[in-house]
């Protein structure tokens, strides 16, 4: 069943730039999708057209349809797309530094009952001990590791049903990327939270999601079960920099044309 259905969308900045051209993707309830691709691919735009973040940024979607639980959500403030259960923890974290830890998460959960503060706040401390150690402590000074925590643990205060995680692994080191997925894996499991995430980290992100999607200039250009994918010759190639034989390869060893060729024709 499926939790999110986006189908056909163009988003265009400035009036000027089309940046997603017929974009459509499926999100399965309880399930983790990974949206991979280059800088520049559409994939923080994917992400921002379903969190109604677009607005802000001066762009649009000019055609398409976005589905949530069935029910078209194009047009929706982020305001009241959090409050139906899409958050989405963006791409350099955005924490508010001048604010303690507990006060970020205290931000995170203003959509919910004040009721149930104390509850999910345990429940975040539960996935990041490191937060609770840190929790008087302004989240300026902390690491970008712990602040990536701070990021993701002020979503699960919101109880989020879908959960769009933008570049999560963004400057931090390989031990920390790792444990971060790891809670993002938890999370789902337990909380059976639904999470769209898009990565640079093509190897940790396939092997922890159910399905993934691969975008090239603003459009789908393959899919498939996560396992799959990882083990598909082109994506090793391409994305994991690795040659039909194993070796390493350099990315910018590959025409793009023959790239395109293969993967659209």
């Amino acid at each position: 069943m499926s939790l999110l259905s986006v189908q056909n969308l163009e988003v265009v900045y400035n009036d000027v730039v089309l940046v997603l051209k017929g974009l459509s993707l499926n999100v399965k309830k309880g399930s983790i999708t990974t949206l991979l691709g280059a800088n520049g691919a559409g994939k923080s735009t994917t992400l921002k057209a379903i969190s109604g973040l677009l607005e802000g940024e001066d762009g649009k979607a000019t055609s398409g349809t976005i589905l949530y639980e069935n029910e078209p959500v194009n047009i929706q403030s982020p305001e009241k797309m959090v409050r139906q259960g899409i958050f989405q923890v963006m791409e350099g974290r955005r924490i508010f530094e001048d604010l303690t830890v507990e006060e970020n998460l205290r931000c995170g959960g203003y959509t919910q009952p004040a009721k149930n503060f104390s509850t999910n706040l345990e429940k975040v401390y539960t996935y990041f001990p490191r937060l609770k150690e840190r929790r008087v402590q302004l989240a300026g000074y902390m690491s970008g590791g712990e602040q990536q925590m701070l990021a993701i643990g002020r979503a699960v205060m919101a109880c989020p049903k879908l959960l769009l995680l933008d570049e999560p692994s963004l400057g931090l080191a390989p031990l920390l990327v790792e444990e971060i997925f790891d809670i993002v894996k938890k999370i789902n499991k337990k909380e059976g939270v639904t999470v769209l995430l898009v990565e640079q980290n093509a190897r940790m992100a396939l092997s922890l999601a159910d399905y993934g999607y691969i975008m090239e200039n603003g459009r789908i250009v393959m899919d498939g079960k996560g396992a799959d994918l990882l083990h598909n010759p082109d994506v090793q190639e391409f994305y994991l920099g690795l040659s039909h034989g194993g070796e390493k390869r350099s990315y910018r060893d590959v025409k793009h044309y023959r790239r395109r060729k293969r993967w659209l024709g």
